[in-house]
């Protein structure tokens, strides 16, 4: 029996105007046609009983040709189908109202719910799959419970006299969140929404190159979109007067500042920060690329610009050298900047012309009190330490000294012990919340790696939210904050004075169907994708639209797909909304959280009895 997409296909098959000379169907002569309204084409379209109540509707007694409806089913990615994308269809996965599974316009136009899924099952620095992140577009109405706030399991507190699980949240703990930093995200939102004071974030750079533990080999649009979902979280989390700096190369910098326009306003765009990240030089390019990006965008710019005095970082008095009964000083030029055009007043003091910073009254008084003296044929204002140490420099976009990322690998081997490519160099972090942050803030990243941007907010007496999803936080992050809580020499520990002490929380959301994912991604047989797709169905992690019986692997259909295609089948099948178990769910007993668990949930999202 035919089917309606292989109607379709063989009507349009007999008009030789849409076949190529390899019997191939052109689909933009299709759609060229029908814009048009060929009358050919729908004459045809009638002919046909099936097509004709598709496409087609009665209206007081006048068929009405559905010209929508025809191209999205043209341009779908099920005309024409693979077998993985039949056998999918078959199975009764639909993303929206309509009879064909696509992504249809109103689902690809909704960005926040276009995600890519980490998947977190590379544990080893020297394994790279070709695929580490499921691509799915969802449409609106499936992810009423993926977004929804987690329960946190496994709470572990970190302090220099060892580990201890607790049931508390504190808010004055730091937290190190081991998950899916979209939905952490959206977790964090509960407590924390509008009290982030800096973000900072080195997500994958999209180059295919740079040995990324991440696989960072994106579609580029796919690349926005799974940029953009956790962005339009972030900026629900920054304070009013908060700040983003987002790390990135020439590869994205330039597509994401356009899309972070969209997020955060082009009017909150602060500055493109460009450093130094690397010293070697590649032959192989025209040009040789030594920098990396940095985005800063403000929650509210003109909220930040009224409090500028506050942004910027320590000045350098290590000029002061001169002394008298005041302190430390050095010699700074009094004229006035600009002359006549700024308005700068014109005298003669002391035998010296010349436009000045102050008035003629307020020179003498300076010199009076022995703040102005005369060096040769210039005047010259004493400028002191003491008050140099309270105010803070304006920085430009280029940082150059001692940020690269080949320095910070080595360190991290050498002095730590510990194992991890292109981490980022404390001293950029030092920078970053030496600008826009003072003791007490709270600094956040979700893509927190190795752990560089917590190490230094440690070190700085920041308060902080780290989120990582890879295996590698507990062989690599974890250790070394504990290194830093022990008092650790490396990175920035001498600048900052440290010592050691302090303390953070480790917390993982607690899992459902994301194990499953990570085991589907380990299958090797067919044998082994049955286990996971019948493990997923006994503990309904199924999407609600499949039904059982329609699952056997053992069909003919099933078996003819490849082993990728299998495993892409049932990871489709699997409920996203249930990869991590809702905090609503808590006291599900059928889910077996620990009374830990459930107590530190609880406190969490202060959900007392």
């Amino acid at each position: 029996m035919m089917t309606f997409l292989q109607e379709l296909e063989a009507v349009l098959h007999n008009d030789e105007r849409f076949v190529s000379q390899d019997g191939q169907l052109l689909k933009p002569r299709i759609q060229d046609a029908i814009t048009r309204l060929d009358s050919d084409l729908l004459r045809a379209l009638l002919a046909s009983t099936s097509l004709r109540s598709y496409f087609f509707k009665d209206v007081d007694g006048i068929t009405v040709f559905d010209q929508e409806k025809f191209m999205w089913v043209v341009n779908s990615k099920e005309f024409l189908p693979d077998s993985y994308t039949s056998y999918r269809n078959k199975i009764g996965l639909s993303a929206n109202d309509h009879d064909l599974l696509t992504s249809s316009n109103e689902v690809s136009l909704v960005w926040p719910y276009k995600d890519c899924v980490l998947e977190g099952g590379q544990d080893k620095e020297d394994e790279k799959r070709d695929e580490v992140f499921y691509n799915e577009t969802l449409a609106p109405d499936e992810v009423g419970r993926l977004l929804a706030p987690k329960v946190f399991s496994n709470a572990i507190r970190y302090t220099a006299e060892g580990e201890e699980r607790v049931t508390e949240f504190d808010e004055h703990d730091n937290l190190l969140i081991k998950g899916n930093n979209l939905l952490a995200l959206s977790s964090l939102l509960e407590r924390y929404e509008g009290q982030i004071k800096c973000i900072y974030i080195d997500p994958p750079y999209n180059t295919g190159s740079d040995g990324f533990n991440y696989n960072d080999q994106f579609n580029h649009s796919t690349w926005l979109a799974f940029i953009k979902n956790r962005l339009s979280l972030a900026r629900r989390l920054l304070a009013d007067d908060g700040v983003i700096f987002l790390s990135l190369d020439d590869k994205e910098a330039h597509y994401c500042k356009v899309l972070m326009d969209e997020v955060f306003g082009r009017e909150n765009f602060v500055a493109d920060i460009s450093h130094k990240a690397r010293s070697s030089v590649s032959n192989d390019k025209v040009i040789s690329v030594s920098h990396n990006h940095l985005l800063m965008f403000a929650r509210n710019e003109r909220r930040i610009y009224t409090q500028r005095e506050k942004y910027g970082v320590a000045k350098d008095t290590s000029t002061f050298t001169l002394k008298d009964d005041r302190g430390y000083y050095k010699l700074v030029p009094v004229d006035g900047p600009g002359g006549a055009r700024k308005g700068n007043p014109y005298y003669e003091f002391l035998g010296v012309e010349g436009y000045w910073r102050f008035s003629k009254e307020t020179m003498q008084e300076m010199y009076d009190n022995g703040l102005i003296v005369k060096q040769g044929k210039s005047l010259q204002q004493k400028y002191y330490k003491s008050k140099a140490e309270g105010q803070r420099q304006t920085i430009t976009t280029w940082w150059d000294e001692g940020l690269l990322t080949s320095s910070a690998s080595s360190e991290l081997k050498n002095k730590l012990d510990l194992q991890f490519s292109n981490p980022k160099n404390e001293a950029l972090l030092e920078l970053v919340l030496e600008f826009a942050t003072q003791s007490g803030d709270l600094v956040l990243d979700f893509f927190l790696g190795s752990g560089t941007t917590a190490a230094v907010a440690h070190k700085m007496g920041r308060r902080y939210i780290g989120v990582e999803q890879m295996d590698y936080v507990s062989s690599v992050t974890v250790p070394r904050l504990q290194k830093v809580i022990a008092g650790e020499q490396g990175g920035v520990s001498k600048t900052q004075e440290w010592e050691g002490g302090g303390s953070f929380v480790y917390v993982e959301l607690a899992e459902q169907g994301e194990k499953l994912m990570r085991e589907l991604q380990d299958a090797t047989t067919s044998d082994e994708v049955q286990v996971v797709l019948d493990r997923a169905t006994e503990r309904g992690l199924l999407r609600p639209s499949v039904l059982p019986e329609q699952l056997a692997t053992s069909s003919s259909e099933f078996e003819q797909l490849s082993l990728d295609d299998q495993k892409r089948t049932v990871a489709d099948l699997i409920d996203k909304n249930r990869l991590y178990i809702n905090a609503s769910d808590v006291e599900d007993t059928d889910l077996g959280l620990s009374e830990a668990d459930i107590a530190f949930t609880k406190s969490f999202y202060q959900k007392g009895e």
